[in-house]
């Protein structure tokens, strides 16, 4: 063999071990996950990529790497905290989704106007100015926005208000709202069962959430084998129907903390 014939294999070799290393570290510890909905806005926009984090709440059968794991149930390497934001299989359909974990086991959660109650006390909300964006076909699913400002025609500008919200851990996030009195703005005593978990969007009056009963299409609670890692960072952001129409991309969300 030639020797820039044994350079070229060596080059082609280290890239295979590199492709499979990462294919690896991919599954055992983070996992791609692309925004498709407005439902957590304005915190994740529709054409995010986030890593979630695998490792953050140790392994159940739905994040475990392997396609059989010996156990059922989960195992936690930490407690999920409220204010998290989780990717999570959905309990009937499925799906892959993310939302904000508001609900621990055994908590009261309620709505009420608009303003959410954990175990009776409020969670306050600061206003805190309006999240605009241009009215567009968003993602390869041509999603339309909400608006609160009504319905505007493409290429005006969407308005939602937007608020600062404190759980009682003492995490911020901000939260939006289209209208008052919207499909869950007023709801029952909801009691978290245990080993269970109550979810909801940032975009309050966008998200079929934990607010909504799962024969409606809603999550309902989630139990704890359901969930798959914590949403921890935004890799990439395009705003368009491809990742490939570099134009469309949103360089100030790259590489950004989700929070």
């Amino acid at each position: 063999m030639a020797k820039n014939e044994g350079g070229i294999v060596e080059t082609i070799k280290t890239v295979v071990y590199a492709l499979l290393i990462a294919g690896v570290f991919r599954t055992l510890f983070f996992q791609p996950f692309w925004i498709p909905s407005e439902s957590m806005k304005d915190t994740l926009l529709i054409g995010d990529f986030v890593f979630v984090n695998k490792m953050a709440y140790g392994y159940s059968k739905y994040s475990c790497p392997f396609s059989m794991c010996p156990f059922s149930g989960r195992i936690f390497a930490s407690a999920p905290e409220r204010g998290d934001v989780v990717v999570f299989r959905h309990p009937v359909n499925g799906s892959d989704m993310v939302k904000r974990l508001i609900g621990l086991p055994g908590d009261k959660i309620q709505v009420k106007e608009g303003i959410l109650y954990i175990n009776g006390a409020v969670a306050p909300q600061v206003p805190d100015g309006v999240f605009q964006e241009v009215m567009e076909l968003q993602g390869p699913m041509k999603n339309r926005p909400r608006c609160q400002n009504g319905a505007v025609g493409i290429g005006a500008i969407c308005e939602k208000a937007r608020a600062r919200e404190t759980l009682p851990n003492g995490v911020e996030h901000d939260v939006l709202n289209i209208e008052d009195n919207g499909a869950a703005d007023n709801t029952d005593v909801f009691t978290v069962p245990e080993g269970e978990f109550f979810f909801m969007g940032d975009n309050r009056d966008n998200s079929l959430d934990s607010r909504f009963d799962q024969r409606v299409g809603g999550v309902g609670f989630v139990p704890a084998e359901f969930l798959i890692g914590r949403a921890d960072r935004i890799i990439f952001s395009s705003a368009g129907a491809s990742m490939l129409y570099f134009w469309t991309w949103r360089m100030d969300r790259f590489f950004k903390a989700v929070e």
